[in-house]
């Protein structure tokens, strides 16, 4: 029987660009959430994967291209339209939470957000095509959807800021459902309330 050595074609061997650049975005993750955009450097972020600062430049440019591809979040958010309207705001606070806990990117997004430009349109584009469609999809009247979609965010970073970033004692000595509990009447509210 002849001796074969090619691969599956269920199983195809990864390919070593896709594995240089996983090495470039995890080490520019950790980096930018160490450091924060301004102190990280292409220098640093290629010394931490193992490769050449060329390369990080081939594969995203410049800082700002790597920043952009280092943090792309998709937020999952669920379809709130399959949710009972009163369970929205509980919907919505636990997903974060599950998003939150020990994710290293949403936290540095969060970081680079607060301290600089490219991080702050980040977050812009983040609310723009993910928390707003949800909102649309929930919120009693159109013409305020970009506010109650606003008040939202104001309160989930506001969360996160406070539990994860700066880790101020009683907000990291919250268990979920107190968190739940605080929170989720408060998104209930803006999401579905009559507008005041």
């Amino acid at each position: 029987m002849p001796h074969t050595t090619s691969a599956s074609p269920a199983s195809p061997a990864p390919r070593r660009s896709d594995a240089t650049r996983t090495a470039i975005l995890d080490a520019a993750r950790e980096r930018f959430a160490a450091d924060g955009y301004e102190r990280a450097t292409i220098r640093a972020i290629a010394r931490d994967a193992s490769i050449d600062p060329s390369m990080v430049m081939r594969y995203y440019g410049n800082k700002e291209g790597l920043f952009a591809a280092a943090v792309a979040i998709d937020l999952k958010l669920p379809d709130l339209t399959a949710v009972p309207t009163s369970d929205v705001g509980r919907a919505l606070v636990s997903h974060f939470l599950d998003m939150w806990e020990d994710n290293e990117v949403l936290t540095a997004l969060l970081r680079v957000g607060t301290t600089n430009q490219a991080g702050a349109e980040r977050m812009q584009g983040i609310f723009r095509e993910q928390l707003l469609p949800v909102a649309r999809s929930i919120c009693p009247d159109p013409e305020q959807v970009p506010t109650r979609a606003a008040l939202c965010a104001m309160q989930l970073l506001g969360l996160a800021l406070t539990r994860y970033v700066l880790r101020i004692p009683p907000a990291t000595a919250l268990v979920r459902p107190e968190i739940v509990a605080w929170l989720a009447p408060t998104i209930q509210r803006y999401l579905t309330a009559p507008s005041p």
